[in-house]
């Protein structure tokens, strides 16, 4: 009766941690505010990546982001955060409510991931992953550069970085070179 009465117990606590693990992700409106707070508190501006947990080339941007030679210098300018869209059926749990129509305000949901946005403290935006040609403006579609890892989407990345920071040419040389290892160059 004992052994009954513990895999009983167990059952429960298996199905109660599993129903809590599968809640519903915070929705995009609550992490855009709390960034938002963050960079006008730090005067920074917020770095925004859509991505899913199945999209490879969305963890090679959060693994170049995070790599000890990046990581500072753009905690510095940015406070980044993620809104995860376009999940499978089985993880749709994971995707932030709101966080694929907010992506579809700038175009970014025909554009695949990861794509990112960087907006002022305000909400507003000040550059996207999208490379357009020169002299474009942010109302010009492009083409989303994702994980930039190419001359030509390191390139367009620098360009960013460039506007939308404080980083001095030579960290920007530096996150470039970190990127271009993805390219394998």
């Amino acid at each position: 009766m004992k052994i009954k009465h513990l895999l009983l117990t167990l059952c429960a606590l298996v199905f109660f941690a599993t129903s809590y693990a599968q809640e519903s992700a915070k929705s995009a409106d609550i992490i855009l505010k709390t960034a938002y707070k963050q960079a006008a508190k730090e005067n920074k501006k917020v770095f925004v990546i859509f991505h899913a947990s199945w999209c490879g080339w969305c963890h090679k941007l959060d693994k170049a982001m995070n790599d000890a030679s990046c990581k500072q210098l753009l905690d510095d300018s940015y406070v980044t955060c993620h809104l995860t869209v376009m999940e499978n059926d089985k993880n749709k749990h994971l995707e932030n409510p709101g966080a694929i129509e907010f992506m579809k305000n700038f175009r970014g949901d025909k554009s695949g991931i990861p794509f990112f946005l960087i907006l002022d403290k305000d909400g507003k935006l000040l550059a996207d992953s999208q490379i357009r040609p020169e002299g474009a403006s942010l109302d010009t579609p492009g083409e989303n550069m994702g994980c930039p890892a190419s001359k030509e989407e390191i390139a367009a990345f620098q360009k960013v970085l460039k506007k939308t920071s404080k980083l001095s040419e030579a960290q920007i040389t530096l996150i470039g070179a970190r990127f271009a290892v993805l390219n394998g160059k």
